[in-house]
C-alpha cells in the first residue's frame, strides 16, 4: 500500500517515525508531511487553506495514486479537504482518532466548551498554543509511562490557532466515492467522556465507513508503533 500520514496539532512528520519504519519494514511505501505552521522552525501565521494545499501539492508533485490517506487528531480536517481536491488519487481516507468536521463549521466548533476555553486562556499573544506537560500527560499519554511521554512532549511545538476556527467548505465531501476507514485507539482521554467522543461523536458523520479499534491513547503513534501500523494496514486494505 501506499500512505500518506497526515499528523496532528503540536505534531510534525518525524512524529509518525515509528509507524512508518514498521510500515515499510512490511512492505509499504510511506509518506509523512510536516504541515506548514508546524515543526520546531516554521512560521506560524498560517491558513487552513495553505495548510491542507501542501499535502494536496505533495500529491499532484510526486504524482502519487491509490493512496491511502491518513488523517490523526487535526489532521482528519486536513485529509476532508484533500479528499475534496484530489478524490481521484485516493485508494481509501483513515480517520484516526480524527476530527471530522461539518460543513460550514471550524474545527473549534466540534471541541468540547470546557477544552476550547482553557485553549483560549492558555494562548500566546502570537495566536499560538503550547500544551502545559500535565495535560499531555494525562490526556494525551495517558497510556505511556513516563519516560515515553516525556520523549514525545519534547518533540510537540507550538500549534497555530487560527486555522482551527475558520468555518470550513466541505460540500461535496459526504457524496464522495472514496471508502472511508474509522480507526479508534479506544483508550483516548484527550476530552471529557460526558462532552466528546471519537467514536461515535466524530465517526458518525463519514457516512458508511469501516470501524477498526485498538488498545491506547491518543498518541498510540508514539506508546505502541507497530500495533498502530498493523491497525492501518488493516483500516486501509480493500
Amino acid at each position: 500500500m501506499r500512505f500518506v500520514l497526515v499528523h496532528g496539532s503540536w505534531h510534525d512528520g518525524s512524529c509518525w517515525d515509528g509507524v512508518a519504519a514498521h510500515l515499510r519494514d512490511a512492505g509499504h511505501e510511506v509518506h509523512a508531511p510536516t504541515l506548514p505552521g508546524n515543526g520546531a522552525d516554521a512560521k506560524r501565521d498560517v491558513t487552513l487553506d495553505e495548510t491542507c494545499a501542501a499535502v494536496t501539492d505533495l500529491l499532484v508533485a510526486a504524482d502519487l495514486r491509490d493512496v491511502v490517506l491518513v488523517g490523526h487528531s487535526f489532521g482528519g480536517l486536513v485529509v476532508q479537504k484533500v479528499a475534496l481536491a484530489v478524490p481521484d488519487r485516493l485508494r481509501r481516507l483513515v480517520f484516526h482518532n480524527a476530527y471530522v468536521v461539518e460543513h460550514g463549521r471550524s474545527l473549534f466548533d466540534h471541541v468540547p466548551p470546557s477544552a476550547a476555553a482553557a485553549f483560549g486562556e492558555l494562548a500566546a499573544p502570537d495566536g499560538t498554543l503550547s500544551l502545559p506537560f500535565a495535560f499531555f500527560r494525562d490526556a494525551l499519554t495517558n497510556d505511556a509511562d513516563l519516560a515515553t511521554a516525556l520523549a514525545a512532549f519534547a518533540r510537540m511545538t507550538p500549534e497555530p490557532l487560527a486555522r482551527a476556527a475558520e468555518p470550513v467548505d466541505l460540500i461535496g465531501f459526504a457524496e464522495l466515492a472514496v471508502p472511508r476507514s474509522y480507526l479508534h485507539a479506544v483508550d483516548d482521554n484527550v476530552f471529557p467522556a460526558t462532552e466528546f467522543s471519537w467514536h461515535p461523536g466524530q465517526s458518525q458523520r463519514l457516512g458508511a465507513f469501516r470501524l477498526v479499534q485498538m488498545p491506547g491513547g491518543h498518541e498510540v503513534l508514539f506508546t505502541d508503533p507497530a500495533g498502530l501500523a498493523t491497525k492501518l494496514v488493516e483500516a486501509g486494505r480493500d
